[in-house]
């Protein structure tokens, strides 16, 4: 047998019913999983926390910068997109 990425390790815990009936209310709305949710926090549990400032610091530099990078590529500037982030005939 051939073992990939995609192989995964069932994990059992146990929450409190209150806590479950949380997460199956949210995934409901959300159109997902109870084990969906819990693998996402777990995901994120572990997720280098550089990375949160990062996007911060992106983010900023983006604005910081937006005239620039807009007078520099005139035809992809937001104001010239469509809705599907294409060039506005």
């Amino acid at each position: 047998m051939l073992y990939g990425r995609n192989m995964s390790k069932s994990v059992t815990i146990r929450v409190p019913e209150e806590l479950h009936a949380q997460l199956q209310e949210r995934a409901e709305a959300e159109g997902t999983t109870v084990t969906a949710l819990i693998t996402e926090a777990a995901h994120n549990a572990v997720r280098d926390p550089r990375l949160d400032s990062a996007a911060d610091v992106f983010r900023a530099f983006v604005a910081d910068n937006a005239a620039a990078f807009d007078a520099a590529f005139p035809d992809d500037a937001p104001a010239r997109l469509d809705a599907s982030g294409r060039a506005a005939a």
